[in-house]
């Protein structure tokens, strides 16, 4: 969170007032921000008042269909006491004082030395520093709401102050007489609206510390308006009626169209094109070649395709072409190393003595197989560039801008200061706009173009240049007592070293090839966070076995959580029954050290009718605990021929219903709280189902989004969902209904068939 002082709050305005100004240049289909750019009392960097009285918010971070812009709006309404209707949106660029530290505390011991003594401590001065100086602002981790509140609701009462001061010396009343409500200042039967007294406010002194409410008003949760609910998403009403602007939306005079081609994953570089039989297309104007992609650039961006794909690029490629075997071959290997002479893995948690006593008592072990995940996002990505007098401007969709402008910046060669980023919306992401791969190709075409372009990529080139969520291979095993009581667990997970992988990209703009170099046999404590089981078991070990596929790896929607809690969840289900235990009961009583997570347990069986899920009942439960929230699922399957109604229905089954308690600490938003763990349930349904791809000669097997056997919305579910409300510190929800639904999907199939899945997706070796 932002000091707040009188000093701070000056620069912070002239900071803001800039921005305004700068956010006026925006072209935009609709006007809201120049509107706004002049008559505007500035409350520091995160909020503005305008003299019409709207309430203007500042978002730093990507809308990717999150509702982040509307929770940040509504921190600020309900400290301020606005009205709902009179609070507007403003994109906020990369700047220093919208640092996510909360995340720059978890990611920059990735790129630390080895022996880097430092704990993941958001106020520590070093990390607020070194986020500060590279402008980190990044939306990712579901830090959105957990990082800015804070600083967003100190801001609105640092607002609300300086108002209600203004007021009183009008009145002649004790400041701690009036209050806020519905966009006035009011005291008993006087009132007077934010406009009147926004330019004067700015001029009092600011209150050290804000005098944040200790009790939301009345009016925060508001009557709805017409149908609407209560604080209605922002982001709504464009998106229903189709006036949103995309990256793929931008239009400007002269600007032409240009589709990309790039080699295999890999090592590539381009050796030839046949410029002839692209010369015919209708509209080409350019084809444009850089080391590692070729581009053609038309009148329409159909027409840019067409030529690109009549090009007929060759490109080289190092070693020979990867396939799906050889990845799997090498996470088996690794996981098998240590038996045949191998290295062992590194060890990233232990507790008690996991590796004693394995072999005596009554023991189990198991072996799972992860499939790569793309992230298939609805919208592919999209990058529109104007250059002109050495400056460059972008349009983008970005979780992290100021590595799109720094990217941009280097591939021009001029100075970061002279790029402007313009924050789109995203149309989905889970992560893949983490990856500014599109921006440097896009500001190269600009230049040579001498004109804006509009560099898209088409839905085959989307999949070859995607960093895949990476596969796995993974061990675990058991040492129970004669009740089935675990007291020693050992988890060892194969895969890449994808977290540093990653941040090899984002930090130092490496090539994937060269941050597969960089990472390579590293430890990665985040590719093995997800197995971290929320269970009392006395001994517990987790390994991880960094293993090279030479495939760019990446983040994705649930992280290390969506095949760390499958493989988790679905041994313990197997212990239970093993024992005879009955799978919910089983998982509570080992939960005397996480209350919340066991409530959620107990809560989900009223929801989900649960009976028991013992042999042929078609349920299974599954529960983890990730990014400071709680969640358990049930499932019911059946068996079922394909095609089947009534819930997702394939290769033999149908889930018929998922039921999910979760605990997320104090809710701001019920809707999107609503819409984002429906959405991952939904999400983790489609990695349950499909949603992966392995690899022949360099290029993924899934090129469309066909090939990826996502469910349809025919084949959803029924699905209830139960939010604990509580006063606990708010936690991200973006991610939380990903993981607990394939294993609680496979344990209902268990259940119904017999059959232990332990792969994903379920069906990789059929059911």
């Amino acid at each position: 969170m932002a000091l707040i002082t009188r000093r701070g709050l000056l620069i912070t305005a002239a900071a803001g007032t800039g921005l305004t100004v700068a956010w006026a240049l925006w072209p935009r289909r609709y006007d809201d921000a120049p509107a706004f750019a002049k008559n505007v009392a500035v409350f520091g960097a995160y909020l503005r008042i305008a003299t019409n009285g709207t309430v203007i918010v500042s978002n730093p971070h990507c809308e990717m269909g999150q509702g982040v812009g509307t929770v940040l709006a509504q921190i600020v309404a309900e400290e301020l006491g606005a009205d709902w209707r009179t609070i507007a949106l403003e994109p906020a660029p990369p700047v220093p004082i919208f640092a996510n530290n909360r995340l720059a505390s978890e990611w920059m011991p990735l790129i630390m030395p080895p022996g880097w003594d430092l704990q993941p401590d958001e106020n520590d001065i070093l990390i607020r520093r070194w986020s500060a100086m590279r402008d980190f602002v990044v939306t990712a981790g579901d830090t959105e709401v957990i990082a800015y509140e804070p600083s967003y609701r100190a801001a609105a009462a640092t607002a609300r102050s300086l108002l209600c001061q203004a007021a009183a010396d009008r009145w002649g009343a004790a400041v701690e007489e009036t209050d806020t409500r519905d966009g006035f200042v009011v005291w008993g039967n006087e009132k007077l609206r934010f406009a009147e007294l926004a330019e004067e406010a700015v001029t009092y002194n600011v209150p050290i510390p804000p005098p944040l409410r200790t009790a939301l008003p009345g009016n925060a949760r508001a009557e709805p308006i017409g149908d609407a609910p209560p604080f209605a998403r922002l982001d709504q009403p464009g998106k229903v009626d189709g006036s949103a602007t995309f990256a793929g939306d931008v239009r400007l005079p002269d600007m032409v169209y240009a589709a990309i081609r790039q080699g295999p994953v890999g090592a590539t570089s381009l050796v030839s094109v046949d410029r002839k039989p692209a010369e015919g297309v209708t509209g080409l104007i350019d084809v444009i070649k850089g080391d590692d992609w070729v581009a053609a650039a038309a009148t329409s961006w159909w027409g840019a395709d067409k030529a690109v794909r009549l090009l007929r690029p060759r490109f080289t490629h190092k070693g020979s072409g990867l396939s799906g075997e050889q990845v799997a071959e090498r996470l088996d290997k690794a996981l098998d190393g240590p038996a045949k002479g191998g290295r062992s893995g590194y060890r990233m948690f232990a507790r008690g003595e996991a590796d004693a006593g394995f072999g005596q008592g009554k023991g189990m072990a198991a072996r799972y197989a992860i499939a790569a995940a793309p992230h298939a996002t609805l919208e592919t990505g999209a990058v529109t560039a104007r250059f002109g007098d050495n400056r460059l401007e972008i349009w983008v969709a970005s979780q992290a801008s100021q590595v799109a402008r720094r990217r941009a910046a280097n591939a021009l060669g001029i100075s970061e200061a002279n790029v402007q980023i313009y924050p789109m919306p995203a149309g989905g992401s889970f992560d893949r706009r983490l990856d500014d791969d599109l921006v440097a190709p896009a500001a190269i075409l600009a230049r040579d173009l001498r004109r804006p372009v509009q560099l898209m990529r088409s839905r085959m080139e989307e999949s070859v240049r995607d960093p895949v969520r990476t596969p796995a291979a993974a061990r675990i095993a058991a040492l129970t007592d004669t009740e089935a009581n675990i007291k020693a667990l050992s988890i060892k997970i194969a895969c890449p070293p994808s977290a540093r992988e990653f941040a090899q990209r984002l930090f130092n703009d490496a090539h994937p090839v060269e941050a597969i170099e960089a990472s390579s046999g590293e430890a990665d404590r985040m590719a093995v966070a997800g197995a971290m089981v929320p269970y009392d078991i006395p001994d517990l070990a987790i390994d991880h076995y960094p293993v090279r596929i030479d495939v760019p790896t990446g983040r994705w929607r649930g992280n290390a959580a969506s095949y760390g809690v499958f493989v988790t969840e679905t041994f313990i289900d197997e212990l239970a029954s093993r024992g005879r235990r009955e799978p919910l009961s089983y998982r509570v009583q080992m939960l005397a050290q996480n209350i919340r997570l066991a409530n959620c347990l107990t809560r989900v069986a009223g929801l989900g009718e649960w009976d028991g899920g013992m042999d042929n009942s078609g349920q299974g439960v599954a529960c983890c605990s990730w990014n400071g929230a709680h969640i358990a699922v049930i499932a019911s399957a059946s068996r079922a021929s394909v095609g089947a109604e009534g819930g997702a229905a394939r290769g033999g089954f149908r889930v018929e219903r998922l039921s999910a308690v979760v605990d997320a600490g104090r809710i701001i938003n019920h809707d999107i709280a609503l819409q984002q763990i429906e959405g991952g349930m939904i999400f983790g349904l489609a990695m349950a189902m499909g949603c992966a791809t392995g690899w022949t000669d360099g290029y993924p097997d899934a090129r469309a989004l066909r090939d990826l056997s996502l469910p349809l919305l025919a084949d959803i579910p029924e699905i209830r969902v139960d939010l604990i409300e509580s006063q606990e510190p708010p936690a991200g929800l973006g991610e939380i209904g990903v993981p607990a639904v394939a294993p609680a999907i496979a344990n209902a199939l268990a259940s119904a068939t017999g059959l232990r899945l332990r792969q994903l997706p379920l069906l990789s070796g059929g059911l």
